[in-house]
């Protein structure tokens, strides 16, 4: 019987649904220019005014340049988003509304996918969560609801909320749909969209160098080299996680958690702040320590454990 519902059609051929060939609205390459386009549609507009340029006198984290930066990405998201959407309603033999909210993430809105992400998300990060929260004593701040005092200033805004939901929306909500109308496997998907979410960021190097002038050109490289590493292997993630959920407030959420939590560490002593929850007497910097690094381990063994469990779905996107 051959597929009838939106996503069979959208990738009969990953769902299994073999018997009868449901013909690509696009090829991956054009989903991949289309991609691209989105991702300088995103970027280039920071360069086009002055406002929003960084220069030798002005930071990308000044407030003026934020506040113009996130109006910027913000018409980009819709316009990008009304493009992505007018495709999935028109290319897609009897495509609905819902359907096509339900491809970028939109519908369902997927509040139980959304917890269990943010809990997988957490395991991952049991090391530095024990070490903000109780060697450095931060715990009380959270369960008062102070835990997001960076968002106090638009640097923290832009951080936890701004670059979380606009990132997302256009790497994830309205790129990814593209590539399922190409019928892309689920490995090219996954890795080939965090690429591109990479490489939206390597302008940070052109902005670093303005605003640095006199950092060594290599430790410039080696920055952004990093930037471009995590920025990736976090895109991967997202995009896993998007076509298991369906659900863009998901990844958004994880997103913004992660950058609430930064990057962990992976060498060095912990210290004493003065404000740590264990007392002085009992908590030696080597017990911190160990303790740290062994919940670090601890916390990646149960993400890859709880890895598919956690993420699995009624309203995944594609089937694995």
């Amino acid at each position: 019987m051959a597929p009838t519902d939106y996503f069979s059609r959208l990738k009969s051929k990953i769902l299994g649904a073999t018997e009868v060939p449901v013909k690509p609205a696009m090829n991956t390459s054009t989903a991949t220019v289309l991609l691209i386009a989105y991702s300088f549609i995103y970027v280039l507009p920071f360069y086009i005014s002055s406002t929003t340029r960084p220069s030798p006198n002005l930071s990308r984290d000044a407030p003026s340049v934020i506040r113009g930066r996130i109006a910027s990405v913000t018409t980009s998201c819709i316009m990008c988003s009304i493009f992505t959407f007018v495709i999935l309603c028109t290319v897609v033999e009897n495509g609905t509304v819902i359907q096509a909210l339900h491809a970028m993430g939109w519908f369902p809105i997927g509040i139980v996918e959304t917890a269990k992400a943010l809990g997988l998300t957490a395991v991952g990060f049991l090391g530095p969560i024990f070490e903000a929260g109780i060697v450095q004593g931060k715990w009380r701040d959270w369960i008062r609801l102070r835990g997001l005092d960076t968002l106090n200033g638009w640097i923290g805004y832009r951080n936890i909320v701004a670059g979380p939901v606009t990132e997302e929306i256009l790497f994830r909500s309205a790129s990814v749909p593209l590539l399922l109308l190409a019928h892309t496997s689920n490995k090219t998907t996954i890795f080939l969209t965090p690429i591109i979410f990479g490489l939206a960021h390597v302008h940070h190097f052109y902005e670093f160098r303005v605003t640095h002038p006199h950092t060594p050109v290599l430790a410039a490289l080696l920055r952004s080299l990093l930037q471009f590493s995590y920025t990736t292997l976090f895109g991967g993630y997202a995009t896993f996680l998007y076509l298991r959920t369906g659900s863009l407030l998901s990844v958004i959420l994880v997103h913004a958690f992660c950058n609430w939590q930064e990057l962990p560490r992976f060498w060095g002593r912990l210290t004493y702040d003065g404000d740590t929850v264990i007392e002085p007497d009992v908590g030696d910097k080597k017990r911190w320590t160990f303790a740290y690094y062994a919940l670090l381990v601890i916390g990646a063994a149960g993400f890859y454990k709880l890895l598919w469990v956690w993420t699995e779905s009624p309203s995944a996107l594609v089937a694995f």
